[in-house]
């Protein structure tokens, strides 16, 4: 029996996403897609899925409007959904997480689930309908699935840990050897980003998504990064979030050291027919990032992780 899809008359899509699909040539397409994928509730697939996952990203917007992308880490189990329309998270953010301050009541969150070493990977955006000392939950708003590309496999082993215990800590407002060397190495990052409700002017629907390449596809000049953008599933979640509100927030995992790098700033993308385009093999568009400011968190991972094995989406793609 078919799972049902969207509901609802308007678009599973909002104008910023749809503009961009629109100037593709993908509008119609997308919206007939997007009807039958994208749900109000989590299919029992979706609530089987997360309940087996040891750590969870987390998309958040802090009061001066700044996205963050967060981990979130537990034995599994420890997300749990009472019903389809509800998650529950037994778990608290890791010391020198942004989630410690933003994770409030009634705010828009995002999270994607994925298991790394299976390459599956799903979507939930909610709104935050109650926080306490163990946890918090999540009432569902949007849920959906990703396709297996750009996703380097990789095997993970839980580490005991304690998320408030302190470690070493740095913030900054420019990039510093140490996170240029973590950046450079990266061959998988996150990110996070919300749209703007036209009535209040205020960031809604966050989203958090990830994004992978050959070690070294992040390009570093100053205190901005490059990346290339290769061919998806023509959502344009993040894009059609940047098209309505130029911020963003990345979090790059050093899966040797276990150390977090969160970084939030503003946004843009470079569009076909840039000559910038031509120098990233695979590319089929740029996305800029402008580092606002950052926090780095050494060994702030309770996860010890195997050697990856590369997309072979990858094949394809080059190097700066």
């Amino acid at each position: 029996m078919a799972i049902p899809g969207w509901q609802r008359a308007d678009s599973p899509f909002h104008s910023g996403e749809r503009a961009i699909q629109k100037r593709l040539g993908a509008l119609d397409q997308m919206d007939n897609f997007g009807r039958r994928i994208i749900r109000e509730f989590l299919p029992d697939q979706h609530r089987q899925f997360y309940s087996q996952l040891s750590y969870f990203l987390v998309g958040t917007v802090d009061t001066g409007g700044n996205p963050w992308a967060s981990i979130l880490v537990g034995e599994p189990g420890f997300i749990s959904t009472p019903n389809d329309r509800t998650l529950h998270i037994a778990a608290q953010p890791l010391y020198g997480d942004p989630l410690t301050k933003t994770l409030k009541v009634g705010i828009d969150i995002g999270f994607l689930g994925i298991e790394l070493h299976t390459r599956r990977r799903n979507r939930v955006n909610g709104m935050v309908s109650n926080v306490g000392p163990d946890g918090f939950e999540v009432q569902v708003s949007q849920t959906f699935g990703n396709c297996p590309k750009y996703i380097q496999a990789r095997q993970f082993n839980l580490v005991t840990f304690d998320p408030t215990a302190a470690k070493p800590l740095h913030t900054f407002t420019t990039l510093g050897e140490a996170e240029r060397q973590g950046i450079l190495a990266a061959d998988t990052f996150f990110i996070a980003t919300a749209y703007l409700d036209d009535a209040a002017g205020v960031a809604k629907g966050v989203d958090v998504s990830h994004r992978g390449g050959k070690p070294g596809f992040v390009r570093i000049d100053g205190d901005t990064l490059t990346v290339p953008d290769f061919a998806g599933n023509c959502h344009f979640n993040t894009f059609g979030n940047i098209e309505v509100n130029p911020r963003a927030g990345l979090l790059f995992i050093d899966f040797e050291r276990g150390n977090l790098l969160y970084l939030t700033g503003r946004a843009e993308v470079i569009w076909d027919g840039d000559p910038e385009i031509e120098a990233y093999a695979g590319a089929e568009r740029l996305f800029k990032f402008h580092l606002t400011q950052g926090i780095q968190v050494d060994s702030g991972l309770p996860l010890a992780w195997s050697q990856p094995e590369y997309s072979r989406f990858l094949e394809h793609t080059g190097s700066w």
